[in-house]
C-alpha cells in the first residue's frame, strides 16, 4: 500500500472510530468467502458494517484512544463491525459468534470507552435504538388513550342516566 493509500486507510477509519455508536474488533482466521459474506449480510440487515482493518494503521486511527487496552485488541486477523446504532453491530457480531466458532469477538468500543468480550456480549443483548423507539411511543401513547376514555367514561354514563330516567318518565 502506497503512502497516499494509507493515508486514505487512515482518513477513513478515523471517521468510522468518531462517527459510530460502537465499534466490535474481532478475529476472523479460518473464516471462508462465504461465512464472511454471510456475517457483512446480516451486518447490512441491521444497518451496520464491516472492515478488515491493517492493525497497524487501526492503531494510528485510534489517536491514542483507549490506551494500551485498545491498541492491543488489534493483533493477528483482524476485523471491525460497527453502526450507528450503538447495539446492531454488537448484537450480530455476537449473533454470528454463537454459530461460527471462527469467528472470536475481543472487545470493542463505545464512544470513548473500552469493552472487553463481556462487555460487547452485555451490549448485544440490550434492546436496539428502533426498539427502545418503539417502546417509548408505546408509553407515551398509552396514558394519551386512558385519558380519553377516562373524560369519555362520565359523559356516557350520563347519558344513560338520563336516558333511563326518559324510558321511566315515558313508561
Amino acid at each position: 500500500m502506497d503512502k497516499a493509500g494509507k493515508a486514505e486507510s487512515l482518513e477513513v477509519l478515523g471517521g468510522i472510530f468518531e462517527a459510530s455508536g460502537s465499534v466490535v474488533v474481532a478475529r476472523y482466521t479460518g473464516l471462508t468467502v462465504a461465512e464472511m459474506t454471510k456475517f457483512r449480510n446480516s451486518l447490512r440487515q441491521q444497518g451496520a458494517s464491516a472492515k478488515v482493518v491493517k492493525n497497524r494503521l487501526a492503531k494510528i486511527a485510534l489517536g491514542g484512544k483507549g490506551g494500551d487496552e485498545a491498541a492491543n485488541m488489534f493483533v493477528d486477523q483482524t476485523i471491525i463491525a460497527y453502526s450507528p446504532d450503538p447495539v446492531a453491530a454488537a448484537k450480530c457480531a455476537s449473533d454470528f459468534a454463537k454459530e461460527n466458532d471462527k469467528l472470536v469477538i475481543i472487545g470493542g468500543f463505545m464512544e470513548d470507552k473500552v469493552l472487553d468480550s463481556s462487555g460487547i456480549e452485555a451490549l448485544a443483548k440490550l434492546p436496539s435504538l428502533d426498539q427502545l423507539r418503539g417502546k417509548l411511543i408505546g408509553l407515551i401513547q398509552a396514558p394519551a388513550t386512558k385519558v380519553a376514555g377516562v373524560i369519555q367514561a362520565p359523559a356516557s354514563q350520563l347519558a344513560r342516566v338520563m336516558s333511563a330516567y326518559a324510558a321511566k318518565d315515558a313508561a
